[in-house]
C-alpha cells in the first residue's frame, strides 16, 4: 500500500513503520487489548492520514476483510476510531482523531460509573462490616477517586493540549 506523500512520508522505511505498528500493537495486547483491533489500531494511527479503507488495512498488515471488520467494530465499540464514508462512494474508511485517548478515556466514566453501582450493590449484600464487604468498600473508593482525578486531569490536559497544539 502507498499512501500520499505528507510531509516527507514517501522517505520512510516501510520495513520500520511496519515495525513500529507490530511493537506498539504487542504493546497494547500486553495492555489487555485484543491483538488485531491493536494492529489496527496502530496501524491507524501511523497513517499520516489518520484514515485507511478496509483493503489499504487488510493489504498493510496481511489480514483478512473479516478480521479487519472485527477489529474495527471492537474499536468504535470503545470509541477509539470511527468510521466514515468516501465522498461518492460506498468504501468506508476509519480514522483515528488526534483527541483519541481522551475519547477512550472520557468514555470509561460510564463503564467506572457501573461498576461503582456493582460494588455499592456488593458492599450491601455482603455487608459493610465483613471483610469481604470492606474490601469491596475499598475498591468502591478507589473508583470514585478515580473518577474525580479523572475529570480534572482531562481538564488540566485539555488546556495543555491547547497550550502546546493551540487547538482545544
Amino acid at each position: 500500500m502507498t499512501e500520499p506523500s505528507v510531509n516527507g512520508a514517501d522517505r520512510r522505511d516501510p520495513e520500520a513503520v511496519a515495525r513500529f505498528v507490530e511493537h506498539f500493537a504487542a504493546q497494547l495486547v500486553e495492555a489487555g487489548m485484543p491483538r488485531m483491533p491493536s494492529r489496527v489500531f496502530a496501524a491507524l494511527l501511523a497513517s499520516d492520514a489518520g484514515a485507511l479503507t478496509s483493503a489499504e488495512l487488510g493489504e498493510q498488515l496481511q489480514i483478512s476483510p473479516a478480521a479487519v471488520s472485527g477489529a474495527v467494530r471492537y474499536l468504535a465499540q470503545v470509541h477509539m476510531v470511527s468510521r466514515e464514508r468516501e465522498p461518492g462512494s460506498r468504501r468506508e474508511r476509519y480514522r483515528v482523531h488526534g483527541d483519541q485517548w481522551y475519547e477512550a478515556l472520557t468514555n470509561r466514566e460510564a463503564v467506572l460509573k457501573r461498576w461503582e453501582d456493582a460494588l455499592r450493590d456488593g458492599v450491601d449484600s455482603l455487608g459493610a462490616d465483613t471483610p469481604a464487604g470492606r474490601r469491596l468498600a475499598e475498591t468502591l473508593a478507589f473508583f470514585e477517586y478515580l473518577e474525580g482525578e479523572l475529570e480534572a486531569l482531562m481538564e488540566r490536559w485539555r488546556a495543555h493540549r491547547e497550550q502546546v497544539f493551540g487547538r482545544g
